[in-house]
């Protein structure tokens, strides 16, 4: 999507938790044995979380990895002080935030029965940051910028690793303990690992049959004793929204597609399926337009900010939400999120204030650009062939109309959608942001060469701000600066429109499952507030560690 990271997005927890060391289950023992049966919209884009964008490949494979530190999936916040520790069995902060430590848990076997070490993680993260003496290359690497910070990682013992930054980064290990930040084994090739799952996590690929279904089974060597409890998890793939949705009712799945539930998808399964629990939950996952100011007409920034004028986001919230979004800017919207404005400050920007004065505005915007009823604006508006992501796009594309700029919508499958918007392949579009954490350093709202925003931004002086170490370091000192760089959002070349919660609907009878999402892509923040309900999560979370749930 991610990532958060994605984010990254929220999704829809169903057991992830009880499979993680430390964490107890809630309300009656869980029974061992069960298959649960989640879902997919479309074929996973790849096996392989670090070249993927999208919750479509990350909710069906993180239960087969696992990170160095994993945020605590029964938490409604995530913060750092909710993060836990899983291949790392703790950590040290030494220098200042400037050398984070890992003292690594032993014992523990990759699925091919390899030994986890040192060795692995240092690969990991060297081929994500594109180390200069990296030994291989992801194809796609979304959140390179995560760790563009690290100046080198040490492989100090089998069972010690230091990651040395070129400045304090407290936020590295709120990063760390995204979903999007699994641990890859050292000994098998990338090529393979786009192809199938060795991880070390709590299930193992069983089996993928394209467009049909995806499949993973109980590993019996995981390093937690006794967990999973679940047998396996089945995630068919039903291209369909309405069909998932039928399912889902019909009992014949558990829970539904992370981003899928809607307010009035919701509210449909309380009054057709009330024996399933459905409960709101915070995401930190935005709708947005983005436009890449590479090319024109959105190198001009008058066309730019048109655009952004022109979007009604409260009708956006009203007619395609229905209800179910909440108006806010680059960053979660308070009280929800650490770094977002208030309502009444949001008011006051522009974009913001009101259909009449801002529309009347984006003509004359356009006007001075030399558009207008004789010359016509006309863009080509592309989004993924993504039910949710076509709504959007449909939204934005009479929006425009509104304002005289005439724009056809092109559709385009996940597997190619990612990579376009990676290569600026495009003019303008429709599209879902999920972020991995609440923090400016996963935010990057302002850094031009940030492959993770991947419209990036057009002024390069904002980009310089953002990134002032006194931005990165703590939140609370953070924050003034990040109130102030919110009104030149009309410079940048994602104008963020809408946040909306998710009600992840699961049975009864599944049982220790988070109300939030949580490893799917819409991770929580560096301080980490929910986003825009009371509880949110980051988007890989949730489908990780089926807890103990399971049907009985």
């Amino acid at each position: 999507m991610s990532a958060r990271s994605l984010l990254p997005l929220a999704l829809i927890a169903t057991v992830t938790a009880l499979s993680l060391p430390g964490l107890p289950a809630h309300g009656q023992a869980p029974k061992r044995g069960g298959i649960l049966n989640a879902m997919l919209g479309e074929d996973p884009p790849g096996f392989s979380i670090h070249e993927v964008a999208t919750i479509s490949g990350l909710w069906p494979v993180m239960p087969c990895y696992s990170n160095l530190v994993l945020f605590d999936q029964l938490k409604a916040y995530e913060t750092a002080d909710t993060v836990l520790p899983e291949l790392a069995e703790k950590w040290s902060w030494q220098d200042n935030y400037r050398n984070l430590v890992f003292f690594l848990r032993r014992g523990v076997k990759w699925h091919d029965g390899q030994p986890f070490t040192s060795r692995d993680v240092k690969y990991t993260f060297d081929v994500v940051r594109e180390a200069a003496d990296a030994p291989a290359r992801l194809r796609l690497n979304p959140r390179k910028d995560w760790y563009s910070n690290i100046d080198a990682i040490e492989a100090a013992d089998p069972h010690t690793v230091v990651f040395r930054l070129k400045r304090p980064q407290p936020s590295l290990l709120l990063m760390l303990a995204s979903g999007y930040s699994p641990v890859y084994p050292a000994h098998v090739p990338l090529a393979e690992l786009r192809q199938r799952c060795v991880g070390t996590g709590p299930f193992r690929l069983k089996q993928y049959s394209r467009g049909e279904m995806v499949e993973l089974e109980r590993n019996p060597d995981y390093f937690v004793p006794g967990r999973p409890y679940l047998d396996g998890i089945r995630y068919p793939i039903i291209g369909e929204r309405g069909t998932r949705l039928a399912a889902l009712q019909a009992g014949r799945l558990d829970v539904a597609m992370p981003l899928e539930m809607t307010k009035t998808m919701a509210d449909t399964i309380k009054g057709n399926a009330p024996s399933l629990v459905v409960a709101e939950t915070g995401q930190i996952g935005s709708d947005n337009v983005i436009m890449n100011h590479k090319k024109p007409p959105f190198d001009n920034v008058t066309v730019r900010r048109a655009i952004s004028l022109a979007m009604d986001r409260q009708a956006f919230v009203q007619g395609v939400r229905h209800g179910g979004a909440r108006v806010g800017t680059s960053v979660m919207p308070r009280p929800f999120g650490a770094w977002g404005l208030l309502d009444k400050e949001v008011r006051t920007l522009a974009g913001y204030r009101g259909p009449g004065p801002d529309k009347a505005e984006a003509k004359r915007l356009l006007a001075a650009a030399g558009y207008g009823p004789g010359k016509p604006l006309r863009v080509e508006l592309t989004t993924r062939a993504f039910a949710i992501y076509i709504d959007l796009a449909s939204f934005v594309a009479d929006q425009l109309r509104l304002v005289g700029v005439e724009a056809t919508v092109k559709q385009i499958e996940t597997s190619a959608f990612f990579p376009a918007l990676a290569r600026r392949d495009y003019l303008i579009g429709a599209n879902l942001t999920a972020a991995a954490v609440d923090d400016a350093d996963q935010a990057r709202v302002g850094d031009p060469a940030s492959a993770r925003i991947r419209c990036r931004a057009a002024d390069a002086r904002l980009a310089q701000r953002v990134l002032h170490p006194a931005a990165l370091r703590a939140q609370p000192r953070a924050a003034p600066l990040a109130l102030q760089l919110r009104p030149h959002a009309g410079h940048l070349a994602r104008p963020l429109t809408w946040w909306a919660p998710k009600w992840p609907p699961k049975p009864p009878n599944v049982r220790s499952a988070p109300a939030q999402p949580g490893r799917s892509s819409t991770s929580p923040g560096s301080a980490s507030a929910p986003p825009c309900a009371p509880a949110w999560r980051r988007p890989g979370a949730r489908a990780r560690r089926p807890p103990g749930a399971g049907r009985p």
